[in-house]
């Protein structure tokens, strides 16, 4: 089989995936605000990511490659699962499943996290509906965490309409690989606004990011490129043609319901 068993295009293919690995990285900033010391804890957030990717995902995908031949991995089953039943041990396959089951629920559990603070954030800026912006007694965005949570549903929704898993997953992931490489998109392009505008906040920063305007234009580079990958798959092109129905959705949203409360604002 070699390095690339299915060549490049099968290299290719995992990108998105990988892309889809990422999502929920911008956390870093988001929970920076609410540290006590966010000089100190951003810094050693960031440094620590590259050391988690290589113990949990370079260190985990060797010890599987080393073991599983690729062409025994089935894809509608977890790798790690499928490793500890190949060397006999069963009770190790449960475990590790519950494992991963964990996982994905605490993976969920930072999203609705993150998205009910946002919602929160957004509701005070006055472009979200204002019951996002009230507290529980403990000064949490219950409103916000409720709609994050009936928002997870559109998942098991997928499941019911879709007979493939595989299928509804990679659906699910490409969208949201998408969706997010806006988000950044997004970021880099205040970071350089900020950059142009704020050069003399800039130069104040403690922690700079080091080749900060070239690293931005490498980065967009490289979702666009992602863009293009995606078009190459069957299923990962039909996610790609259905994404632009959820920025439709948010455009007519903006021109219904966030443009007359920005005028009002004003």
């Amino acid at each position: 089989g070699g390095w690339l068993p299915q060549g490049l295009s099968g290299f290719f293919a995992g990108i998105q995936i990988a892309v889809f690995a990422f999502v929920g990285i911008e956390l870093v900033g988001t929970t920076a605000a609410e540290t006590k010391d966010p000089e100190k804890s951003l810094p050693r957030a960031i440094n620590s990511i590259p050391i988690r990717i290589i113990m949990f995902y370079v260190f985990a995908l060797i010890v599987i490659m080393s073991v599983t031949p690729w062409s025994s991995v089935v894809p509608d089953k977890s790798p790690f699962v499928e490793l500890f039943v190949l060397v006999g041990l069963p009770a190790a396959a449960s475990v590790i499943n519950f494992v991963v089951l964990t996982s994905a629920a605490s993976s969920a559990n930072s999203g609705v996290f993150s998205t009910s603070r946002m919602l929160f954030g957004l509701a005070q800026e006055g472009v979200a509906p204002k019951a996002f912006a009230k507290l529980s007694k403990r000064a949490v965005p219950a409103k916000g965490l409720t709609f994050s949570c009936i928002c997870l549903l559109g998942g098991v929704v997928m499941l019911m309409v879709n007979p493939s898993v595989i299928g509804a997953f990679t659906m699910i992931t490409t969208v949201s690989a998408i969706l997010f490489m806006f988000v950044w998109t997004i970021i880099l392009c205040s970071y350089l606004v900020y950059r142009k505008k704020r050069p003399h906040l800039h130069e104040k920063s403690i922690y700079k990011m080091p080749l900060g305007k070239l690293m931005c234009w490498v980065c967009m580079a490289f979702f666009a490129f992602v863009l293009v990958l995606l078009t190459l798959e069957d299923d990962t092109r039909q996610a790609l043609i259905v994404t632009p129905l959820w920025f439709i959705a948010l455009g007519l949203g903006w021109l219904l319901i966030g443009k007359k409360r920005m005028a009002g604002m004003r």
